[in-house]
């Protein structure tokens, strides 16, 4: 585990966003864990979730032009993330779409900058991969090229139903069928040493099993 991924992960478990227990996901299953990146709320929170996702994808390597937010929780997170890069030196445009188009004013679903040159696409987790794919047709029939999704966590998890199991996970498949990088500040592997640990919170330590059999059954290498 890095030094930016376990700092995100103590951040997320003391903002409450990273949470133990017994949570059903969008897939049906009862995870031991939720992350909801909603409840980064404040400006302090958002500002920090922000540093994270800007260090990370500074540290990717990645070459971009400009960050996409998909609605709704990508708008927040592209617009903080710019904020942060360019606080680092990085002065880069962001942009994002509306659910619908808007028939007054200028019109259509792109708000912001000009969808132009490499577009990273930022969202909190990837569950079915819908917002991405919607992502990259609108990124493409504007003439830009989709380069990188940046995500919070990666569940690494095999993605579909119990009764229908892929053998991937929707972070692999989106690599897959786009042909681009999906980077994540931090990831279940990470969020698993990191309670693990020694000297791990017994609060959080307790759920180690859990996490560990959640892992075997359904993870992802």
């Amino acid at each position: 585990m890095s030094q930016l991924s376990q700092e995100f992960i103590e951040f997320s478990v003391n903002a409450g966003v990273l949470r133990f227990g017994e949570f059903i996901t969008k897939a049906g299953r009862t995870s031991p864990y939720f992350f909801n990146a909603g409840l980064f709320n404040n400006g302090a929170t958002l500002g920090k979730l922000a540093e994270f996702y800007a260090q990370a994808l500074i540290d990717s390597g990645i070459e971009f032009d400009m960050l996409f937010g998909p609605a709704y929780k990508g708008i927040t997170l592209a617009a903080a993330t710019s904020i942060a890069l360019a606080q680092k030196g990085r002065n880069v445009p962001f942009a994002y779409n509306r659910k619908e188009a808007k028939d007054h004013g200028e019109g259509g679903t792109i708000v912001g900058a000009k969808l132009e040159g490499r577009v990273v696409i930022i969202d909190d987790v990837i569950s079915a991969g819908t917002s991405v794919r919607e992502s990259v047709e609108m990124i493409r029939a504007a003439g830009a090229t989709p380069s990188a999704v940046l995500i919070a966590l990666d569940r690494m998890e095999k993605s579909g139903k119990d009764d229908a199991l892929s053998a991937h996970s929707a972070v692999q498949e989106v690599t897959k069928a786009y042909g681009m990088p999906v980077v994540s500040i931090g990831n279940l592997a990470d969020l698993l040493e990191y309670i693990s640990r020694a000297g791990a919170n017994p609060d959080l330590a307790k759920y180690k099993d859990a996490v560990s059999a959640y892992r075997s059954r359904y993870g992802v290498q």
